[in-house]
């Protein structure tokens, strides 16, 4: 096995870490040492400066469908501060056929919301200790440094598991398509990080990984001794009826309607890679699902209708101000969810990514702005000015400064 530096894993789950609101912030590291009543305090006052809704400016934000390259954009904006539905292009290009707020997508790391979810209600029953060592709970898997992992280290990405060996090198849209069959179980995912020492001490920085909540879903089975993707159907989806939401294991087809996703090749032809065996991530990025279903989560994640109050505070707690991102940017990953800060308004969501859709779904924390954002860019590597746009619509007469980021 050989290190592969651009796979999938690492161009979706990378690709996430920097985008959404991270795209609009300094590139400069700057020390945070507010506390977390300053910090309360001062999403307060940007929330309370929440700009009213703008359809116009949304319709042409989704609208431009040149920037990125993309084939069809929805979005589905809620709140106390208004609602707004917007849809552009097309969700089959064979058909011709207009996007509607129940078709299905793939929402990729979104996924790990819904993971962190179930693990926090598990913490909530005291079935886990989120700060016990990953190893006790799933004995034998890891090596016994990576075994020391704590649980709340996976949930806020501060394990320092090593690099992946062994996955395919995906630098090209031919690439992806050779690919897109390939059947993954999780365990082979987690070999491939059980080499070599860990890349730092666990706690001390922040690396966004998929591999975090592919031994989270694991230590989900463990626990309810059920598939993870049952106990998240059981524990959410069924409550909340989203019923468009699904885990679907190795099924490489989206049933009913949904939106297709498509390639731009390097020859300029337009493929579809709708149909995609979404195993290889397993645990961390599978999920389907619509607007409409994910902003109904939202909704009740953040009305604390899904965690006891002392557990819903966790998606809202960073980690220490000590511990820093890679790069030496401030960290931005709660348990389950991460934070970006544009023209003074704090918005907490999740960005989910995979080959011919992206998905940005984000809310502040007082209700008054929610919004679920999916487009389907064409490019291996799109740019993020669609969710640009859309955010600046948002924010814009906020009263904060342009590309603040806390």
């Amino acid at each position: 096995m050989t290190s592969q530096p651009l796979s999938r894993r690492s161009l979706v789950g990378g690709a996430a870490a920097a985008t959404l609101l991270g795209t609009a912030g300094s590139t400069h590291a700057r020390a945070d040492t507010r506390t977390g009543a300053q910090h309360q305090a001062a999403e307060a006052a940007g929330a309370a400066r929440i700009p009213p809704l703008r359809p116009d400016v949304l319709r042409a934000a989704i609208g431009d469908l040149t920037r990125p390259p993309a084939t069809a954009a929805q979005l589905r904006v809620t709140g106390t501060k208004g609602c707004w539905y917007g849809s552009a292009g097309v969700a089959d290009r064979a058909t011709g056929r207009a996007v509607r707020p129940d078709d299905a997508f793939r929402a990729g790391s979104v996924t790990k919301v819904f993971v962190a979810t179930v693990v926090l209600q598990m913490a909530g029953r005291s079935q886990v200790q989120l700060d016990a060592p990953i190893g006790r709970y799933l004995p034998g898997l890891l090596p016994r440094e990576q075994a020391r992992i704590t649980v709340a280290q996976l949930l806020h990405h501060t394990s320092g598991l090593p690099d992946h060996r062994g996955l395919p090198d995906l630098r090209t849209p031919e690439d992806v398509l050779h690919h897109r069959h390939d059947r993954w179980t999780p365990h082979q995912l987690v070999a491939t990080v059980t080499h070599g020492p860990l890349k730092f001490p666990p706690g001390t920085v922040q690396e966004y990984r998929g591999i975090n909540y592919v031994l989270l879903a694991l230590l989900i089975e463990r626990l309810s001794g059920r598939p993870y993707g049952e106990e998240i159907r059981r524990a959410l989806l069924r409550p909340l009826g989203l019923t468009r939401t699904l885990l679907p294991g190795d099924n490489p087809r989206l049933h009913g309607s949904h939106v297709h996703g498509y390639l731009r090749m390097s020859d300029t032809s337009l493929r579809d890679i709708t149909v995609y065996n979404p195993s290889s991530s397993w645990g961390e990025g599978e999920l389907v699902s619509s607007v409409d279903d994910l902003s109904r989560f939202l909704e009740a994640l953040f009305r604390g209708l899904l965690l006891p109050r002392f557990m819903t505070e966790k998606l809202f707690t960073l980690p220490p101000a000590s511990v820093r991102m890679l790069d030496g940017s401030a960290a931005r990953y709660s348990m389950g969810l991460q934070k970006a800060t544009v023209n003074g308004v704090t918005f907490w969501g999740k960005t989910g990514e995979w080959y011919g859709c992206r998905t940005r779904m984000f809310s502040t924390r007082d209700h008054q702005r929610r919004f679920v954002l999916s487009y389907a860019p064409t490019p291996l590597s799109p740019r993020e000015d669609m969710t640009d746009r859309v955010v600046a619509a948002f924010t814009q007469g906020a009263g904060g400064a342009a590309g603040d980021t806390a």
